[in-house]
């Protein structure tokens, strides 16, 4: 073997050395996948009400009807999280002159203000928070061509608010009732994306 041939061999063993020592693809595996959801529901596991501006002003106008605040924030008022006061406010609607309206509004308490997170971008009132239970399974993306993308099937345990548990926030907020009653057992899904540095969630 010549000089120039030694130097080509060496460098494809340069090559296949460097290709070896970069950085590792992560498998859809149980470890890795488990490792995702738990950083995601440590960061994203709040079960929130949709409730991100307080105080929250109702019209008097609703007061009776079906609409959501009108029925929830009374039961909120009864467990002692938000308070109420009359006020008025400027009501402008489309192409007429602003009216003074009455309205009853709810601002949160000093128990009230124990459920409501900071975000980095917008806050929000919150029930509980989830943890990872177990991973049940988890397959490729239909919508995806290669396996770059995964959907992970996960049951969650809980660690919910004492008043999730009262029968009129349960009659109110039925979705809230029902994730706290599926603890254990409700399958959930979340879509993840494989990265170099991990398995990343998508759509949060």
């Amino acid at each position: 073997m010549n000089h120039k041939e030694i130097s080509k061999a060496l460098g494809a063993v340069a090559l296949a050395v460097l290709a070896g020592c970069g950085p590792q693809q992560p498998e859809a595996n149980l470890q890795n996948l488990t490792a995702a959801m738990n950083a995601y529901l440590a960061k994203k596991g709040d079960l929130c009400l949709g409730k991100t501006r307080w105080p929250i002003d109702v019209p008097q106008r609703e007061a009776g009807t079906r609409a959501r605040n009108a029925v929830q924030m009374p039961v909120l008022e009864h467990l002692g999280l938000v308070s109420a006061s009359a006020a008025k406010v400027q009501d402008a609607k489309e192409g007429e002159q602003p009216a003074e309206i009455a309205v009853t509004r709810y601002a949160l308490t000093e128990e009230g203000r124990k459920y409501f997170h900071p975000r980095e971008t917008q806050g929000d009132f919150c029930a509980a928070h989830l943890a990872l239970d177990k991973i049940v399974g988890w397959e490729a993306r239909k919508d995806e061509k290669d396996a770059s993308a995964v959907v992970v099937t996960y049951t969650y345990k809980i660690d919910a608010a004492p008043w999730t548990g009262d029968a009129d926030v349960q009659k109110v907020f039925p979705m809230v009732d029902r994730v706290v009653r599926g603890a254990g057992t409700m399958q959930l899904k979340q879509n993840f994306r494989r990265a170099q540095t991990g398995w990343v969630p998508e759509g949060v």
